[in-house]
C-alpha cells in the first residue's frame, strides 16, 4: 500500500495540527500557548507560504462591531387575528325568517343586513317607542311642570331599549317618520370581513347564546411560532419576522412579534411567540402552514463569519493574521449564532483580521479526526520550521496486505525529492480509530517508533484491536527538524 502526499491534504494535515494544538510549527519568537482548561493540546502559530494560500484560495476578513440579529427558525401556522373577530347574536329569542349572508366565506360589509328575525319583545318594544313618541308629541308643550320632560325622557328610554335589542338606526329613524312597528326586522354585520362561521338558517329559533355568525377581518393575521426554551430568552416583543409559505416560493412575509407566552408546551418545551402580519390582499389562508425566521435583537457586539471558526467539538479556534504568512491560532467564546455568522462574547477585538475560509477543514472532516486521535508531536528538542519545510515524501505499506486484525508490519519507506532514500531519520507511527458510541465502542489509539532497516526503509510491528477504518500518522524527523508528515487510512479485516 502506498500513498503520496497531495497539496490539499497537506493543508488538512496542516490545519489540523494547528487547530489541535500541535507543538510542530512554532512560529519562530512564539512560545506555545498553554492548555486550555477541558485539556486540549496547547496551540502553536504556523506559517503558511504565499504559493499555498493561493493554493487553497485562503481569504480573511475582519472582526467586525455591530448591531447584532439573531436568526431562529421555526414553523406556525397561519390563524385569525382574535382583535378583529366579532360573533353575531341576538339579545333576545326570536325566529330566523330570512337569510341574507347564505354562505361561509362570503364578504359582508360593516351596517349590511345579515338575517331578518321575528321577536315578540322587539315587535313590543317597537310598539312602546311608537307609543311615546305620540306621547311626547302632545304633551311635549305643556305648562305642567315635569309633564313635557317625562315624555322626552320616556322617548329616550324606550329608544335606548330598541338599540339595545340590536335595532339598526335606520330602523329607529323610520319609526320616528310615521312608520308601523314590524314584525320583522334586520339584523346588520358588526363589521367587515369574511363568514368564518354560520349558523343562521331560515327559520331556526335562536336565543342569546346562539352564534349565529362568526366573522373576522382577515387583512391582518396571526401566526403562532414554536421557539424552543433555550432560544426563547432571545424574543423580545417587537422582534422583526420573515414568514414564507409553499404556495409563494420567494415571497416573504414581513411581521413583528407582539406577544410571548407565558407558559410552555409541556410535551414539546416550547413557547409560542405571536406574529402579527398584514395580510391587505388575503394572500394568506387560515390554517396554511408557514415557515418562520425571527430576527431577534441582541444588543451590539462583535461578529465574525461562519466560516471563519473552526470547531472540534472541545473549543472554538479561529485563526489569526498577524501577516507574512503567519497565522496564529487563538481559542475564542462563542455567542449566539446570527445572519451569517456567530456573535463572539471573548477571545477577540474589533479591527482583528482572521481567516475566512476554515470551512475547508470543516467539510474535510474525517482528515480532521485522522489528525486529532492521530497526530504524534515531535522528539524533544525538535525545532526549525513547520510542516511548510518538509523536504522527504513517505510511502507506506503493511504486512500482510490489506492488514488484519492483530499483529501487524508497517512498513515506511523515505525519499527525497530525487526519489533517493533517507536515511537516518526517527520515524514515529500513530494509530487511531474514533469512538463510535452508537456501537458502545471506546477510542482506540496505539503508536510505535520505527526501526531503520536501510536503504530509506523503517519498520514498525504495531497490533490492531479491532477490524475497521483506522487512521494512521506518520511523521519523520532528522537533525532536529521535520523533513515529512503523513496520513493515511487503513482498512482492517476482522470482527469489531
Amino acid at each position: 500500500m502506498r500513498q503520496q502526499l497531495k497539496p490539499a491534504a497537506l493543508l488538512i494535515v496542516i490545519s489540523a495540527v494547528v487547530a489541535l494544538g500541535a507543538t510542530v510549527g512554532i512560529a519562530q519568537g512564539q512560545a506555545p500557548r498553554q492548555a486550555t482548561a477541558t485539556g486540549a493540546p496547547k496551540l502553536a502559530a504556523v506559517e503558511i507560504t504565499a504559493e499555498r494560500r493561493q493554493l487553497i484560495g485562503l481569504r480573511y476578513a475582519t472582526v467586525e462591531e455591530r448591531e447584532l440579529f439573531g436568526r431562529i427558525e421555526t414553523s406556525g401556522v397561519v390563524e385569525v387575528n382574535e382583535r378583529r373577530r366579532s360573533y353575531v347574536q341576538l339579545r333576545t329569542p326570536g325566529w330566523v325568517k330570512r337569510v341574507y349572508a347564505d354562505q361561509t366565506g362570503q364578504q359582508v360589509r360593516k351596517g349590511a343586513p345579515l338575517l331578518s328575525i321575528s321577536s315578540p319583545e322587539v315587535a313590543s318594544a317597537e310598539r312602546e317607542y311608537l307609543l311615546a313618541l305620540r306621547h311626547e308629541r302632545k304633551l311635549g308643550q305643556s305648562a305642567v311642570e315635569g309633564v313635557a320632560d317625562g315624555a322626552k325622557s320616556l322617548v329616550g328610554a324606550s329608544e335606548d331599549r330598541l338599540r339595545w335589542f340590536g335595532v339598526t338606526q335606520a330602523e329607529i329613524e323610520r319609526l320616528k317618520r310615521g312608520g308601523e312597528a314590524r314584525e320583522e326586522v334586520d339584523m346588520v354585520a358588526p363589521m367587515s370581513g369574511s363568514v368564518l362561521e354560520r349558523e343562521a338558517q331560515p327559520n331556526l329559533y335562536a336565543t342569546p347564546e346562539t352564534r349565529l355568525y362568526t366573522i373576522a377581518d382577515l387583512s391582518e393575521v396571526w401566526i403562532y411560532a414554536a421557539v424552543f426554551q433555550n432560544q426563547v430568552g432571545e424574543v423580545k416583543v417587537g422582534d422583526a419576522a420573515l414568514v414564507a409559505v409553499d404556495s409563494y416560493p420567494g415571497r416573504n412575509f414581513p411581521g413583528r412579534v407582539d406577544f410571548i407566552a407565558p407558559v410552555l408546551d409541556g410535551a414539546t418545551r416550547t413557547a409560542r411567540v405571536r406574529i402579527n402580519l398584514a395580510n391587505r390582499d388575503r394572500a394568506l389562508k387560515l390554517g396554511m402552514f408557514a415557515r418562520v425566521a425571527l430576527k431577534p435583537r441582541l444588543g451590539s457586539g462583535l461578529v465574525i463569519p461562519e466560516s471563519g471558526v473552526l470547531q472540534t467539538g472541545l473549543r472554538n479556534v479561529v485563526f489569526i493574521d498577524r501577516g507574512d504568512g503567519y497565522l496564529d491560532p487563538l481559542e475564542v467564546e462563542l455567542g449566539p449564532r446570527i445572519e451569517g455568522g456567530y456573535a463572539v462574547r471573548g477571545g477577540l477585538s474589533a479591527g482583528q483580521r482572521i481567516v475566512a475560509s476554515a470551512n475547508f477543514l470543516i467539510d474535510s472532516e474525517s482528515q480532521l479526526q485522522a489528525a486529532l486521535g492521530g497526530f504524534l508531536p515531535p522528539p524533544p528538542g525538535a525545532g526549525g520550521p513547520a510542516v511548510a519545510g518538509e523536504t522527504a515524501a513517505i510511502s507506506v505499506r503493511t504486512k500482510p496486505d490489506p492488514p488484519e486484525r492483530g499483529r501487524n508490519r508497517l512498513i515506511v519507506t523515505l525519499s527525497d525529492s530525487f526519489g533517493r532514500p533517507v536515511d537516518g531519520a526517527e520515524v514515529a507511527i500513530g494509530i487511531y480509530m474514533p469512538a463510535m458510541p452508537a456501537m458502545g465502542m471506546a477510542e482506540m489509539r496505539t503508536s510505535a517508533k520505527a526501526v531503520a532497516r536501510g536503504a530509506g526503509v523503517y519498520e514498525a510491528d504495531v497490533t490492531l484491536e479491532s477490524g475497521g477504518t483506522w487512521q494512521v500518522t506518520v511523521v519523520a524527523d532528522k537533525s532536529g527538524r521535520r523533513i515529512a508528515t503523513s496520513r493515511l487510512s487503513i482498512a482492517a479485516r476482522g470482527g469489531m
